[in-house]
């Protein structure tokens, strides 16, 4: 679940080493390159690091064809756990861009603006501070505020586990067509999304519960100009019934509400079940 860093919500071209994808529904197994696996398995990432088993950082990288040359943005990092795995992978070679919300959209409260601009304004140094590399390894935008020149440069974008809040918030138009534009051509977004039953009512998936349907996630971004390229079980929880009254924050690590007695149960069942998917920037 993620975490943002604004002041009333819990507010981050190489050949690549992967197998070629056959079809768009399935994904051969990828290769983890040397890098990935190297950064993944860095001592700095000890306190990160439990919660890998749930969120496999090196399967979701590989099969996203993240390349260690190539220029990443992460979208919405917030809690930055996935920028310091990309930090330490893209550093050395790549250009890792932190993109924030649109702070003008209409959703966000005066003070939640500026901390959208704040985390921004930091991110670099963050990150910089974390994997030891100079700050202009790394940059942040604010999606109303990307220069010009920025536009058309992405090899990747990458939207882990917060598609659920652009569409209760009714932004996710404008933000995935913001990204699409800095995309090079053939450039993918990589989208990693808690995932609700496939015959799961609307009212339980328009992102209030933190579930969204596969289909609508893959029909939602072909619309908005992108081919689906395939997906990956890297984050799959076949024990998640993805039916809990009060959404995924009842799993771990949220635990909301659970009464102590019914913790266990529930750490046992592990994190969300969540879809995994690819997809090309069209022309």
């Amino acid at each position: 679940m993620r975490r943002f860093i604004l002041p009333i919500l819990s507010l981050g071209l190489a050949v690549p080493t992967v197998a070629v994808i056959a079809a768009p529904a399935k994904m051969a197994a990828v290769k983890v390159n040397p890098e990935l696996a190297a950064a993944v398995a860095n001592p700095l990432r000890d306190k990160d690091r439990p919660r890998d088993q749930y969120r496999r950082p090196a399967e979701t990288l590989a099969f996203f064809q993240v390349a260690p040359d190539m220029k990443v943005g992460e979208y919405a990092p917030g809690g930055e756990w996935y920028s310091r795995v990309l930090g330490l992978y893209l550093g050395p070679k790549g250009k890792l861009v932190g993109l924030y919300f649109d702070p003008t959209s209409g959703a966000f409260s005066e003070a939640n603006q500026k901390g959208i601009r704040d985390g921004a304004a930091k991110y670099p140094a963050d990150i910089a501070g974390y994997t030891g590399m100079p700050a202009d390894r790394f940059a942040a935008y604010t999606l109303d505020a990307v220069p010009a020149a920025e536009k058309g440069t992405f090899d990747r974008i990458l939207v882990m586990r917060i598609l659920h809040n652009l569409m209760r918030w009714n932004i996710a138009d404008r933000e995935i067509k913001a990204m699409r534009d800095l995309l090079k051509p053939g450039g993918m977004i990589g989208i990693e999304q808690h995932r609700a039953k496939p015959g799961a009512p609307y009212s339980y998936t328009d992102g209030s519960k933190g579930y969204l349907r596969e289909k609508d996630v893959i029909a939602f971004m072909e619309m908005h100009g992108f081919e689906f390229v395939g997906s990956s079980k890297a984050n799959a929880n076949p024990k998640d019934p993805a039916n809990w009254p009060d959404g995924v924050w009842t799993l771990p690590p949220s635990l909301r509400g659970a009464k102590d007695a019914d913790k266990p149960r529930l750490q046992a069942i592990g994190e969300t079940d969540r879809m995994t998917l690819l997809f090309r920037k069209r022309a």
